[in-house]
């Protein structure tokens, strides 16, 4: 689409007067979304193979989850956590007996989830494992993304993430994913956690080799190193189990979750654990104005219900399949394009030999509807479809991929 007199140039000069340069994205501006369809300001539609970094699992404004928004924002939105409300307790009980967990602590982004798990790790670490104070040590992994903040950029081993935001934060050490070598060689008396993605998702749909996440599970067992698994994009049913965790059948010591758990309608986040862990928390020592707010928690309740009530990981598990099989086939005609074919469920990656941008970019101008996914570390394009998606709309989209190939 020629954007030179449209809609869509009127608010893309917006952003880029009034907004900060953060981001480069795909060249869209979206007023409607239902389900699976987005349109733009202009009109067009498109299929989302995004669904928002996965936030988006359950479709756009899913009908029940909205309801539930709209019925509690018509009796109280927030009251801090100064007070109680009567949304809380009910969605940590719902959440906590759809995952197998003891205690959830509720915030509002990915990152303050990650955040919080990394000082009740530290804690924890000071006041349950006796390491001595201020020499606690937690291992990530490289090409890791677990957020923005200044303490978590700075584990970052992407340069566009940590440079020009230093000192770094002391305490991490950093390995190689999927190396458990690694792992065995970085654990010492003080370290108190491991946090890691069971997928790596902004790295470009990297799987670990099999076996990995069991055995990083089982050492961390044997040296008092709590396990932390980051399913923030892994997580409620995107790969084809509640948790991608549970492909390996363990339960970390702490999972944390986001962007799924609030619907796509509004912002839910937390950490799931054992209150042999949490209980290091204490009146004073973390806290969040909007964490467990009664709007976002009368989502996370709906949510809890809808994934009791549908197979979500039997649809990802199924169409990722299918979705993973045909892209393979594009593979094969376009060898000298395409390197690789990878994921788990409905998170799937294809990595090119050629820079990703035109791709991406020429499926969003697909004629009459386009097809939004997004590069990831210049080389690969991530797709994350909504679960409500269909076999013939997966089939629709891998012709346009297909096409696309053979174009550019």
């Amino acid at each position: 689409m020629d954007n030179s007199n449209s809609k869509t140039k009127y608010f893309l000069d917006l952003d880029k007067k009034n907004t900060a340069h953060n981001y480069k994205p795909i060249p869209v501006v979206i007023k409607k979304a239902k389900g699976i369809w987005v349109w733009d300001v202009d009109g067009k539609k498109y299929l989302d193979c995004l669904s928002a970094y996965s936030s988006q699992n359950f479709g756009h404004r899913h009908p029940k989850l909205v309801n539930a928004l709209k019925k509690q924002l018509n009796k109280v939105i927030l009251t801090s956590r100064a007070f109680c409300n009567d949304s809380m307790g009910k969605a940590a009980k719902k959440l906590c007996e759809l995952t197998g967990y003891e205690v959830f602590l509720p915030m509002n982004t990915g990152a303050e989830a990650v955040e919080s798990a990394l000082k009740i790790a530290r804690k924890w670490g000071y006041e349950k494992k006796n390491v001595e104070e201020n020499k606690a040590e937690i291992i990530v992994c490289e090409n890791n993304f677990h957020g923005r903040t200044i303490t978590i950029v700075g584990f970052s081993t992407d340069p566009d993430c940590y440079s020009g935001f230093g000192p770094k934060t002391p305490g991490f050490k950093i390995i190689p994913y999927g190396d458990i070598e690694a792992l065995k060689k970085a654990i010492t008396k003080n370290t108190v956690g491991f946090l890691v993605e069971p997928i790596q998702g902004e790295a470009g749909v990297i799987v670990p080799p099999e076996g990995y996440l069991k055995e990083a599970y089982e050492l961390c067992k044997e040296k008092n190193v709590l396990f932390i698994a980051d399913e923030i994009q892994t997580g409620f049913c995107r790969t084809g189990k509640l948790f991608a965790s549970e492909y390996e059948d363990i339960k970390p010591d702490m999972t944390l979750v986001a962007k799924a758990v609030g619907g796509g309608v509004w912002p839910v986040s937390g950490v799931l654990s054992s209150w042999e862990i949490m209980d290091v928390l204490t009146p004073g020592t973390h806290g969040s104005t909007w964490g467990g707010n009664s709007a976002g928690m009368a989502v996370l309740e709906a949510v809890c219900d809808l994934v009791k009530e549908q197979d979500f990981s039997g649809r990802a598990r199924e169409l990722g399949q299918f979705f993973m099989d045909g892209l393979k086939k594009i593979q094969k005609k376009y060898p000298d394009k395409i390197k690789e074919v990878r994921g788990k469920g409905l998170l799937v990656a294809i990595e090119l030999k050629v820079k990703a941008r035109p791709y991406t970019e020429a499926l969003k101008n697909n004629e009459p509807v386009g097809v939004l996914a997004k590069e990831t570390h210049s080389y690969s394009i991530r797709f994350a479809p909504p679960l409500t998606i269909s076999e013939k709309d997966l089939t629709w989209a891998l012709e346009v991929i297909d096409k696309v190939f053979g174009e550019i």
